[in-house]
């Protein structure tokens, strides 16, 4: 099958620090491209990929150090570039936020596939969505779905992560000696929750994490002051190296969430390297977490901070051999293809009418 895939142009495929559209966008195209499929990616131009590239940008956005950057300028120049290719190809998945290419293709709609990667709940979106009721969507969570019901949904797939990304170690006995929190300093993570279960509990507590420009007034106010650099430490915003020491080296991850998570890729990440998640009880967290297998998912405060002796006892071997039968990149890319293939038959031909 011959398959273009749109991402954003805000961060580098893969991305060199955050970015976790990014990030799987580049594990479902390689994954793609193992399974024998003819994949090109329309991207910013420091995009490292097997796939076909078509560079749309000389850099992402996010690392270009000019200060006027025009964010829709970059990505309807795309867009045309897109249009303009259309033909080569049996079908086209866009990753782009708030269907900004629905005008451009609706002469096609049953050629294309969206995946959003965000949430579902803004005011606009749905209105939006109305008036392009034929455009294929594919959700990462059930949960993301349920906010957004009367869309054309094809699909829930679960992320993916290829499986030699992070190898643990189980046989060498290893400190675990501390809590982790990694992803956004943001209010919707709730990293202050974290802080409060590493104080209440005793435990030590490390912090990895992207202070976005929009995040920075709730760090500094909030966060900052709950560092004392020896009980809780920030570490800062770490690459995909660091991860697999970082989480394999955890006793858990805490993921003590405050909105409508779509996802949570740093919940299989953790999952990846062995390490049990504690989480909210917020948006697909019950889908990703089996309970008392990989994790626990709670309501409270009380909860997570009675939870966490049994949290640190969870098999870690048990959680990995999760994540390798639910959460591997080429499962992910397996399910893609069946879903394209409810589109487009063998020939490139349109199925549905």
């Amino acid at each position: 099958m011959k398959i273009a895939h749109v991402a954003p142009l805000y961060e580098s495929v893969p991305p060199r620090l955050y970015g976790g559209t990014e990030r799987i966008i580049s594990y479902l195209t390689e994954a793609l491209v193992g399974l024998g499929h003819e994949v090109t990616l329309f991207a910013s131009g420091d995009a490292k990929t097997s796939a076909s590239l078509v560079p749309c940008r000389e850099r992402a956005l996010r690392l270009d150090p000019r200060p006027l950057k025009s964010e829709i300028a970059a990505h309807l120049s795309m867009l045309d570039e897109v249009r303009k290719r259309a033909d080569d190809f049996d079908l086209i998945h866009f990753h782009l936020s708030h269907f900004l290419h629905f005008p451009f293709f609706q002469h096609m709609p049953l050629r294309t596939v969206t995946t959003p990667h965000g949430r579902l709940d803004y005011a606009d979106l749905a209105q939006a969505y109305d008036r392009f009721p034929r455009f294929p969507l594919i959700s990462i969570s059930r949960s993301q779905r349920a906010r957004f019901a009367s869309a054309n949904w094809l699909a829930t797939i679960h992320h993916g992560l290829p499986t030699e990304l992070y190898e643990p170690d189980f046989e060498t006995d290893a400190d675990h000696g501390y809590l982790a929190f990694l992803g956004r300093m943001s209010r919707d993570k709730r990293p202050d929750r974290a802080i409060e279960i590493a104080r209440r509990t005793g435990l030590k507590l490390k912090l990895a994490a992207k202070i976005g420009d929009g995040d920075r007034a709730y760090f500094e106010e909030v966060v900052e002051p709950m560092i004392d650099g020896e009980q809780v430490e920030y570490v800062g915003e770490i690459n995909e190296q660091q991860k697999a020491s970082f989480l394999g080296n955890a006793a858990a991850l805490l993921f003590p969430i405050d909105w409508p998570e779509p996802f949570g890729l740093a919940v299989i990440e953790a999952m990846a390297c062995g390490t049990p998640v504690m989480a909210w009880s917020c948006g697909a967290m019950p889908e990703i977490i089996e309970h008392g297998v990989t994790g626990f998912v709670v309501e409270t405060m009380e909860d997570a901070v009675a939870s966490i002796p049994a949290l640190l006892q969870l098999d870690r071997r048990g959680v990995r051999a999760v994540f390798e039968r639910r959460f591997s990149a080429r499962r992910m890319a397996q399910d893609y293809v069946a879903a394209y293939s409810e589109l487009v038959d063998s020939d490139g031909h349109v199925k549905a009418s």
